[in-house]
């Protein structure tokens, strides 16, 4: 048993594609046609880092219950952790690259951590060995 997928709704798939795989990294694993439960068109889009298993699927919203969701879909918690092997090489990637940090590197008792917002506005934790 293995966690494959974790939905993350996004206001536009492109945008979106291009923060997970142009900034963070991610190879996009999948971007195909699909349609709706009622028969509209869609795509069904996965990113994930690269050698992962587990991807984020990218969810255009639809309607209105689903775009209140974008960047709130864990409310206000840090939601999202991605792991790197040189923490400070990523962060300041991050950081050249325009990516919204919230919070300065602290150390933890798991290690380096980082506070970035995703193009929706998620909460991410970048976390690297301490």
């Amino acid at each position: 048993m293995q966690l494959d997928l974790v939905t993350l709704i996004v206001d536009e798939y492109d945008p979106a594609i291009a923060f997970f795989t142009g900034l963070l990294g991610f190879e996009l694993a999948e971007d195909s046609p699909s349609t709706t439960t009622d028969g509209r068109p869609k795509r069904w889009v996965v990113v994930r880092p690269p050698g992962a298993q587990t991807g984020l699927l990218l969810a255009r919203a639809d309607g209105d219950r689903q775009r209140a969701a974008v960047g709130a879909q864990t409310a206000g918690r840090v939601g999202f952790f991605l792991r790197v092997d040189d923490f400070d090489a990523v962060h300041q990637r991050l950081l050249d690259a325009g990516v919204t940090f919230t919070r300065p590197p602290r150390a933890e008792p798991y290690g380096r951590v980082a506070v970035f917002l995703d193009i929706a506005g998620n909460q991410w934790d970048l976390l690297g060995p301490a």
